[in-house]
């Protein structure tokens, strides 16, 4: 059989242990026939040597033994499935983090004659930069993952709303390597210009490390500065809970990224003169690691007092909680919300319902909602 299934599709891409999950379909006159196999996805326990732990961590119950199906044609297919979500995340994050500072770089380096004779734009050039990679980010992502980019977006929603804990470690993880691609790419990209500006091989915080990661004005407390990403994450998350609110006159789901891209003008151009708005743990922390590994040394995280935890991380996650918070406590009906989950005497009143239900004649107790 294996032979001649290899010779109908013209590949020899299935293994023996593939191929005895091969049978035959019948056809409209009930034989048989070879070039109508369909491919039978193995079983959990099968599959246990192969991928053990990690597949029964992500997967879903296995599908019965038997089963046809064409989702999985090969092994590529049934890995991509066990990482798709986590790799949306780092696929959107890197979309994200290589627009957004490759804009940076163009901005900042082109201003000076010696690298550009005429300059490359302006602050209003950075804000809109950032909001469209941050939209085209979300639109990479959306479908698949939810379109996080963002650890703040992530553990807001697995502390406010019922996003799964198991599933924050992976994409907190995959946002991070995201961004930190995202900035080695635009490094190498930009390498002889950050040499013209540099005046040679140094590396100097901030300097062009600011190109990278955020670092505030030096007016800027740490307190100051936490306060300037909590609250311009506050307002993205809370708007974020608003475009996804189907009981709020939802933007259909094709033109989210383009609120999240007028949101993105609106909050670099209300907060991001301070601190350069990170509103994203993973936007600066990656860049930052990247940067500490190509030159910058252990500068980029002493500087103001380890400034990169307090404000760039903590800060942005404290208000997306805060954000959602806000929303949930005034407007939020949804009973993914933690504050909407029914209480001793809720749940009292149903089960009386549904007792008065079932004691009706001819009635089988419908479920209640």
């Amino acid at each position: 059989m294996s032979q001649s299934y290899s010779n109908q599709t013209g590949s020899d891409d299935y293994s023996k242990e593939d191929v005895k999950h091969i049978e035959q379909v019948p056809s409209a006159n009930n034989e048989r026939t070879v070039s109508e196999a369909a491919y039978v996805h193995p079983t959990r326990t099968e599959q246990s040597g192969r991928w053990g732990r990690f597949t029964q961590y992500f997967q879903e119950p296995p599908i019965p033994a038997g089963e046809f199906i064409t989702k999985y044609p090969n092994r590529w297919s049934r890995f991509r499935e066990i990482i798709r979500q986590p790799a949306a995340e780092f696929l959107g994050t890197m979309v994200l983090v290589t627009l957004g500072v490759g804009n940076n770089c163009q901005v900042t380096l082109g201003s000076n004659p010696a690298i550009a004779p005429v300059a490359k734009g302006a602050y209003i050039s950075t804000t809109m930069g950032w909001a469209a990679s941050t939209a085209v980010g979300v639109w990479v992502s959306g479908g698949i993952s939810g379109g996080h980019i963002n650890p703040a977006v992530t553990i807001a929603f697995a502390t406010m709303r019922d996003f799964p804990w198991r599933k924050v470690g992976p994409y907190v993880l995959a946002q991070f390597l995201g961004a930190f691609c995202g900035a080695a790419f635009v490094y190498g990209n930009y390498l002889g210009a950050i040499d013209i500006q540099e005046g040679g091989g140094a590396r100097t915080t901030p300097g062009t490390a600011s190109l990278f990661a955020t670092y505030p004005l030096d007016y800027m407390t740490n307190i100051r500065c936490f306060f300037d990403e909590f609250l311009g994450t506050a307002m993205l998350l809370i708007v974020v809970c608003a475009v996804t609110d189907n009981n709020n006159g939802p933007p259909p789901p094709g033109l989210v990224p383009l609120v999240l891209f007028i949101l993105l003008i609106a909050i670099g151009s209300a907060f991001g003169m301070q601190t350069g708005y990170a509103i994203n743990p993973a936007r600066d922390f990656g860049p930052r690691t990247f940067t500490a590994m190509a030159g910058y040394g252990r500068e980029v995280y002493n500087f103001k007092n380890q400034y990169w935890l307090w404000c760039p991380i903590i800060g942005p996650i404290c208000g997306g909680i805060v954000g959602v918070l806000a929303y949930d406590l005034l407007i939020y009906v949804g009973s993914e919300s933690v504050l909407n989950r029914p209480d001793k005497r809720a749940r009292r009143v149903h089960a009386h319902a549904m007792a008065a239900e079932r004691s009706k004649p001819g009635v089988a107790g419908p479920e209640l909602v």
